[in-house]
């Protein structure tokens, strides 16, 4: 089973979530995404980033975030076999993904990316880089070059505290939310290849 985890501004459905999810589906593999704090059936406010910034003032926004995950998994393990877990999550999807598989040491791949750990007002930036040290599953890392909300040495900064010794970063130009649908296509391929589904 593959966790999804969405960006700030999106939801649960947010693209390119469905689009994978529906592809790995149809190779044989159970899908989970759920709604981050403050989004989707969540909505506080405005919802999107103008209330991620409220949540995020929280000391344990991510903590909370976290259980939310683990319970989401349990609950699903209850009624499914799932087998072998792997995680794709961007941006607010990586906030809450590094510390999530921190705790899911069984993990056999995860897609990252669209993060950086630099620049003032990040609370969330101690966190994720000391979480990213439990993290050991292959990792496919994603950055866009002239992304607008994170710096690239905030992207190497978290790359780097990454304990994988498999680890891949994909570096394209553009702003942040213009990662090119090739990448997409790798990630079911990293990802589908790490859980056996193709060759």
């Amino acid at each position: 089973m593959v966790l999804f985890g969405h960006g700030a501004s999106g939801d649960r459905y947010q693209t390119p979530i469905c689009h994978l999810a529906a592809r790995l589906t149809r190779a044989g593999c159970y899908a989970l995404a759920i709604d981050g704090p403050v989004h989707g059936l969540r909505q506080v406010g405005p919802g999107g980033r103008e209330a991620l910034g409220e949540e995020m003032r929280r000391e344990a926004f991510i903590d909370d975030m976290v259980a939310d995950w683990l319970a989401a998994l349990a609950a699903t393990r209850e009624q499914a076999s799932i087998g072998d877990l792997a995680y794709f999550g961007l941006s607010m999807g990586s906030i809450f993904g590094v510390p999530t598989l921190a705790e899911l040491t069984e993990t056999k791949a995860a897609v990252l990316g669209l993060l950086g750990t630099t620049r003032a007002g990040r609370p969330f930036a101690p966190r994720v880089l000391a979480d990213a040290a439990a993290i050991h599953c292959p990792v496919l890392f994603l950055m866009q070059l002239e992304d607008e909300l994170f710096p690239r040495d905030g992207y190497l900064e978290l790359f780097d505290a990454l304990a994988s010794h498999d680890k891949r970063i994909h570096a394209n130009p553009g702003l942040h939310p213009e990662v090119p649908g090739e990448e997409i296509d790798f990630a079911f391929e990293f990802l589908g290849r790490h859980l056996a589904l193709v060759d």
